[in-house]
């Protein structure tokens, strides 16, 4: 790919001209992706020296800084690395109408960790994988990602990493892995060209920048940003799905497929199960004992937990949560309760918000609720299309995934109840004062659509009962049996994850 860029020196005045078009057209194009709530990422990747930073500053020049932001990707800091590879990148994403330009990107991390060999060919095509899985989902979701790679020759870069170094005011800008980047071009040459071919999809496809010549790059940058945004907020005004146009033919992209584990329908879930208060006191002291020491074990080893819990409404949800919760130490868990999303999460990918919810390695985080809104709530009350809802279901898979490959546990609870045990609860907490809170006109409205809901819980379990993130369906309609199954789960697979990293 790479070595298809002819260098060429661009004509001065007329280039100035369109130039100058192109800004002020940028200006208007700003304007209208705020007006389409279109987000824009920009990524700015090439090698060392290429002009970067300064075609970036002259991108941004006439743009309103009231909506882009620049960020400069560096390598991740002590925080970072205990927490999944791509998670500072989902934090980063831009509300809708918004830009992101970044100076460097996903790609940096993987490009030079795997030449620098702290990534092994595994690990480099599992970012591989990652990386078209990350830009997929930002495309399918309406996200506009314009990637840009300035290439230059090695005698152009030596050229320029001299001049660099000749002066104090410019030498701090260099360290020993821009040097490299020249002394061992041909290699680097080699994994940039397998990395972008790779990555050169249809829905995320490269632009190459020839960068020998300032000017020309400055111009080809421009005008390619241009017209990205140009089409893209046509399409949205005709109500279509903007399609880019690649510079090179596009990589064949599949999506992975995950080998699921089988899991019961509610209807076919056996409710008459219970407990006495005798069996059930030393049933809860045996497995909170048990958790709290697991705890200890998993945070030694910088074992993340994710635990999701999900329910019908009055199942329960809230005293299981807290008989996990009161076992553990209170350093190294978060409970994160999942309401409505508010409107900074509604202008970005609906993972987003769930990303930045998830705590370091080492420690337990506790949803009550979870993204599985996406695909059961969301459709059934026409808040997402269905069509949008559906692709949820492989995103999920994909997030759980990079979860799992992070090391965390991904355990997944759906609390059952039966339709007459909810009607019970609801009546008994509309006549006890001190629960009435808890009863909405909202519960009951759903209550109305109890199939509707049964029927996408069964498809939801169904789609997104992985061999690594499995359903296990509690039998709730007894509370005590319901909390020590969670508990049981939960020591379990804490157990089986401690014994498979001592082998």
């Amino acid at each position: 790919m790479l070595e298809q860029i002819q260098q060429k020196k661009t004509k001065g005045s007329e280039t100035d001209e369109e130039l100058s078009a192109m800004r002020e057209e940028l200006i208007t194009l700003a304007n209208a992706a705020k007006e389409h709530k279109l987000p824009v990422i920009i990524t700015i990747d090439g090698w060392s020296a290429a002009g970067k930073g300064s075609q970036i500053a002259k991108l941004i020049k006439y743009m309103d800084p009231r909506f882009y932001n620049v960020e400069s990707i560096r390598d991740a800091n002590d925080t970072e690395r205990r927490m999944p590879w791509m998670h500072r990148f989902w934090l980063r994403l831009p509300a809708k109408g918004n830009f992101l330009i970044l100076d460097g990107s996903w790609y940096r991390d993987t490009i030079n960790g795997y030449m620098k060999g702290e990534l092994d060919k595994s690990e480099y095509k599992q970012r591989i994988e990652d990386i078209n899985t990350f830009e997929r989902q930002l495309t399918d979701d309406g996200y506009l990602l314009i990637k840009l790679f300035l290439h230059i020759d090695r005698d152009e870069q030596e050229r320029r990493l001299k001049k660099l170094m000749s002066s104090e005011i410019t030498r701090w800008r260099m360290n020993d892995l821009d040097l490299e980047n020249n002394k061992k071009y041909d290699k680097y040459l080699k994994c940039y060209d397998k990395t972008l071919t790779r990555t050169n999809t249809s829905f995320a496809p490269w632009n190459v920048i020839a960068a020998n010549d300032k000017k020309g790059s400055q111009y080809a940058i421009m005008k390619t940003v241009t017209e990205s945004i140009k089409a893209a907020c046509a399409a949205i005004k005709q109500g279509e799905r903007y399609v880019p146009s690649p510079m090179f033919p596009v990589t064949e992209y599949a999506p992975v497929t995950f080998k699921m584990h089988p899991v019961k329908r509610l209807c076919d879930v056996d409710m008459d199960k219970s407990l006495t208060d005798e069996e059930y006191a030393a049933k809860l002291e045996k497995y909170q004992n048990m958790l709290f020491e697991l705890q200890s074990r998993c945070y030694q080893r910088k074992i993340p937990v994710v635990i999701a819990y999900e329910g019908w409404d009055a199942g329960g949800k809230g005293g299981n949560i807290k008989r996990v919760a009161s076992a553990l130490d209170p350093r190294g868990y978060e409970v994160k309760p999942i309401a409505a999303p508010e409107p900074s999460e509604l202008a970005r990918h609906y993972l987003w918000r769930f990303w930045k919810r998830v705590e370091k390695d080492g420690h337990f985080t506790i949803f009550d609720r979870t993204w599985y809104g996406r695909v059961m709530v969301e459709p059934i009350e026409h808040i997402t299309p269905a069509e949008r809802a559906d692709m949820a279901y492989r995103e999920i898979n994909e997030f759980e995934a990079q979860l799992d490959r992070w090391g965390a546990v991904v355990i997944k609870f759906w609390i059952n109840i039966d339709k007459e045990e909810q009607y019970r609860r609801f009546k008994e907490r509309e006549n006890t004062p001190s629960k009435q809170w808890k009863i909405t006109d909202e519960d009951w409205r759903n209550r109305e659509k109890w199939d509707e809901y049964e029927k996408a819980v069964d498809r939801m379990t169904a789609l997104t009962s992985t061999d690594f993130a499995p359903w296990t369906i509690i039998e709730g309609n007894d509370k005590k049996y319901a909390r020590i199954k969670a508990l049981k789960t939960i020591c379990g697979r804490l157990e089986e994850r401690l014994l498979s990293s001592d082998d």
